[in-house]
């Protein structure tokens, strides 16, 4: 009688163990580094803060391949975020990258994107909206769309981009007990949601933050820039120069870029229904885009909101003196009614050097930032 007593009690004991809930712990919060002399009002939701398990998630996902909900031999089942986000283009799309096509990426149903890729540089200090007509803002009324979480969302749906159905998405992940274990330690359970999913990534994107290139490293006294480069660099940041400032910034904007929108004179007509106009209604925004960061530029084209040009020598030429005139060109195109900068030719070598000093290798190199899983 006493070993049936020990018996019984060792088989509850027994499934007691079986089914109990894995031990959590709360995730633990990340520590973001802000450089010095970057901004400090971050684009960062209550509803999502950082955290060292999150994160960790999110860069698992921008690289997985089954995030279209696909594995083995289906259709582009390697698609994954960083196809047309490589972090050796700056997480921009990349000249060489096989989806890109005439200056736009290809989602997996061939369908074109509206425009080419942007950069995934820097994104926690931008409040003015994404996309190059900042449609996606936190206080614009007329959308849903309004912050990361939901470009990771659009992105992983959209017909010119992934393609996928959420419900397939998080049935292939769920197959997956270390994913599991992953949403575990980032959201307390193992459940996997395309809510989770987004928040997930957007804290990755986060993240990604470039603060190492050449020209930082001049301004914190760790090194020395040429004579040719300091040379551009006058050029860069005057009127009489290039005048390349109002819309990028200089030294005092370490973002190089306001976040801001203009109409650059890249054209005098306008037929794109996804200019900033299309978000605004404001006459004034007819042709006008975002001011893209001139971080890693030389090693993000293709250049432009369409892609339409694919060097840096192309951008400086259209710049220098291609100009097109319309009324609704920016103000701050102080050089429209000459066509353009009107630089020499040693001139647009000494600006082109200085843009070179924005190369950040530490951020296109950066292991943390890279496939955890190649």
């Amino acid at each position: 009688m006493k070993g049936r007593w020990i018996w019984l009690v060792s088989c509850l004991l027994l499934l007691c163990a079986c089914n109990k809930t894995p031990e959590t712990h709360p995730p633990t919060p990340y520590d973001l580094m802000i450089p010095a002399h970057f901004p400090t009002t971050l684009n960062q939701p209550d509803d999502n803060p950082l955290t060292v398990e999150g994160i960790a998630l999110g860069r698992h996902l921008f690289y997985d391949t089954r995030i279209r909900g696909y594995v083995g031999t289906e259709p582009d089942s390697m698609m994954s975020c960083a196809s047309c986000h490589v972090q050796a283009a700056g997480f921009d799309v990349g000249a060489n990258n096989p989806r890109l096509h005439g200056g736009r990426p290809v989602g997996v149903t061939g369908v074109s994107t509206r425009h080419t890729a942007m950069p995934l540089c820097n994104l926690i200090f931008n409040n003015e909206g994404y996309f190059w007509n900042g449609s996606v803002y936190t206080r614009n009324p007329n959308t849903s769309m309004r912050n990361l979480e939901d470009i990771v969302r659009m992105a992983i749906t959209a017909a010119d981009e992934l393609n996928a159905e959420p419900k397939r998405v998080c049935a292939v992940l769920s197959e997956d007990a270390e994913v599991r274990e992953m949403f575990l330690k980032a959201f307390g359970t193992e459940e996997v949601t395309m809510d989770r999913i987004c928040k997930a990534i957007a804290q990755f994107l986060r993240t990604l933050i470039s603060s190492n290139t050449k020209f930082d490293r001049y301004l914190r006294g760790e090194a020395q820039l040429t004579d040719q480069e300091l040379r551009g660099y006058v050029l860069f940041t005057t009127e009489e120069g290039a005048d390349c400032f109002h819309c990028h910034g200089s030294g005092g904007t370490p973002l190089f870029t306001t976040n801001l929108f203009y109409n650059n004179a890249l054209s005098s007509t306008f037929d794109d229904p996804f200019d900033r106009f299309s978000v605004t209604g404001m006459e004034c925004d007819h042709g006008a885009y975002r001011a893209p960061s001139l971080r890693n530029i030389a090693v993000t084209a293709p250049y432009m909101h369409d892609g339409q040009f694919s060097t840096l020598d192309e951008v400086l030429q259209f710049y220098n003196q291609d100009l097109q005139n319309s009324p609704y060109v920016s103000p701050l195109m102080h050089k429209i009614n000459d066509g353009g900068a009107c630089l020499t030719p040693s001139q647009i070598l000494d600006l082109k050097a200085f843009l070179y000093t924005l190369t950040d290798e530490t951020f296109l190199t950066n292991p943390n930032y890279s496939n955890p899983n190649p």
